[in-house]
């Protein structure tokens, strides 16, 4: 070997060991692993299973041929401060998920996360192959972990001819996440993981949610309350509201997929999201219960692999900033995970989210002042309202110069109509000559209206108003409409309550009506005919659209209408002066001399 050859294998070495020490140094490998297919050891659960665990498992899923013990359905717990979790062995599946820490008004429990269970449909159960398969079915061997390191973990199994099934479930304290892995431990004679599934394709399994989330609710009463399909993806995502009788696919790349009620949602979050090829989510009637499934159903690509392990992380607790902004910051929770957008489940006013995230600033501020919700509103509402009364009064004096310009407009119109680019310039003089703008009555409805836009979603799904009191005794939950007594009959369009803050609305609607009529001018017969319709038919469909809205926003209207009131008083007092004519001034004559 020559002298420059010798050289080149050196060099070459040099070149890759230090690249090696740059990579190890300054780009460590991540802790979160995004490969496609995770390999495991036969039977074996990843390392962050314990030290042990895998021994363990190994030794009670991989029981001696014909000696497997005769199973018995039978149910196991496990509790944290913030879950208690009920399994049932057969499938593996969950059949009970209360939250401990967010009461249900009508079962005075925890609320339940794991609603319409039945026998047919679990939560977080498998069926083989598309959605199209039936449930995973069959009785599992058990094996409770002993608390290690602040985890609680149960594991099932399930020993099939060619293959070993395995449910991992691992909760830890102060998290509504938890992680559960899907092993599965081929034989000998395993080829894949593979069944037909529903719509053509292939699929190993298919992993669905709880049949519905809680708290249980009549959707013929409260409908303010829905159920919503959720799939992220980089940062983005997407809202399905769920109506009756669905089934439908998404089949976009998501990070993230689950359902969401109005306060609570269950989200999966695959370790390994490229496994997927696709996801379906479905409502259908349920058995006995006043609200029908809803569902999402996590289609698995077909594996061929002896040994994988899906690494599952579920969220399944409240739906808001506080708890779903943990998981962008590895720190800021226990699972150390990162990157993940869990506010983006979060309802909102889409492109007006920038101006309720600053309404909701203030609100939290002035809770700091106050320490009540219900007062919270009130001031905020008054802060807005009077921040907006000089485009209001803007708006109304414009009103009242287009109403004097009217004559003069109409004069124009007349003896323009078959030219319409003269009375356009015609028009526009007489603009100019009273110094009005037409787009200045415009622009402060439309901000007012953008306002109204975000407050009404604020108020309608801020998590904080659920179980907030603003008066005890009568809104007792400012999430919830207020009631003075709960009826036995159902009367349509109202419900079983008798409210009283949907009558003080009315009551204040119907005022400012009038005194918006006061301030106005004469009317023809047809407008005078539409007035009466803004002035008394339109409240009156809201008092019923709104009867069973959450207190909150009732309470935030109401006020509105209130302080409009007041302001409205204003504003007539100020065009009363502004239409009065001037005084004519008299001239004194002194005593015996004649007017020239």
């Amino acid at each position: 070997m020559d002298k420059n050859t010798i050289m080149a294998v050196v060099l070459s070495a040099l070149v890759l060991i230090g690249y090696t020490i740059v990579q190890v140094k300054f780009f460590p490998k991540p802790e979160q692993s995004q490969t496609v297919e995770q390999t495991a050891a036969p039977s074996a659960l990843p390392e962050e299973g314990g030290q042990n665990s895998n021994a363990e498992v190994q030794s009670f899923v991989q029981a001696e041929e014909g000696n497997e013990p005769v199973l018995t359905e039978q149910k196991y717990f496990v509790q944290t401060d913030k879950v208690r979790v009920v399994f049932t062995n057969r499938g593996g599946d969950i059949v009970g998920y209360e939250l401990l820490d967010h009461k249900d008004n009508k079962t005075g429990r925890g609320v339940e996360m794991a609603e319409n269970i039945s026998a047919v449909n679990r939560a977080f159960a498998l069926n083989f192959g598309g959605t199209d398969g039936s449930l995973v079915n069959d009785l599992f061997a058990v094996k409770e972990f002993p608390e290690e390191n602040g985890e609680k973990k149960i594991a099932f199994a399930k020993k099939y001819s060619d293959f070993t099934l395995v449910k991992q479930y691992t909760f830890k304290d102060g998290e509504y996440m938890f992680k559960m892995n899907v092993v599965v431990d081929g034989g000998e004679n395993f080829t894949a993981l593979d069944f037909s599934a529903k719509d053509g394709g292939n699929a190993s399994y298919t992993l669905r949610t709880s049949p519905q989330v809680g708290p249980e609710f009549n959707p013929k009463v409260d409908r303010y309350e829905s159920r919503t399909f959720i799939a992220l993806n980089e940062g983005k995502g997407k809202r399905v509201r769920l109506g009756s009788n669905q089934y439908k696919e998404y089949n976009k790349p998501f990070q993230i997929a689950g359902i969401g009620g109005k306060y609570f949602c269950e989200l999966v979050v695959p370790a390994q999201e490229g496994n997927f090829q696709g996801a379906w989510y479905s409502t259908s009637a349920a058995a006995q219960k006043t609200m029908s499934d809803a569902q999402a159903f996590l289609v698995r690509k077909p594996t061929t692999q002896k040994q994988t392990n899906d690494v599952y992380y579920v969220y399944v607790g409240p739906r808001n900033e506080k708890e779903l902004r943990k998981y962008s910051v590895a720190e800021n929770n226990a699972w150390k995970l990162s990157g993940y957008r869990l506010t983006e489940a979060l309802e909102s006013s889409g492109w007006l989210g920038w101006l309720e995230t600053i309404l909701k600033w203030i609100m939290e501020a002035l809770y700091k002042l106050v320490h009540n919700w219900g007062v919270s509103i009130i001031l905020m509402t008054i802060i807005l309202k009077i921040a907006l009364f000089p485009l209001t009064m803007k708006s109304s004096m414009g009103t009242l110069k287009m109403q004097e310009m009217q004559p003069k407009l109409t004069a124009i119109q007349n003896k323009y109509k078959d030219n319409p680019q003269m009375m356009q310039a015609e028009t526009a003089k007489v603009y100019q000559a009273a110094g009005y703008n037409p787009m200045s009555g415009c622009l402060p409805m439309v901000f007012q209206m953008l306002c109204l836009f975000a407050m009404y979603n604020l108020f309608n799904n801020y998590f904080e108003f659920r179980g907030a009191s603003f008066i005890k005794g009568w809104i007792d939950d400012l999430s919830d409409g207020d009631s003075v007594c709960q009826l036995k009959a159902f009367i349509p369009l109202i419900g079983n309550h008798i409210r009283v803050l949907p009558i003080i609305y009315l009551v204040s609607q119907l005022l400012y009506g009038k005194i918006t009529q006061m301030g106005g001018t004469l009317q023809s017969a047809q407008s005078s005919g539409q007035m009466k319709f803004m002035t008394y038919g339109l409240p009156l469909i809201f008092f019923f659209l709104f009867y069973n809205a959450p207190s909150g926003l009732i309470l935030f209207w109401t006020i509105s209408n209130i302080i409009q009131m007041i302001q409205q008083l204003i504003i007539n007092k100020t065009k009363a002066n502004a239409t009065k004519p001037a005084a004519t001034t008299v001239k004194a004559v002194p005593h015996g001399k004649k007017r020239k």
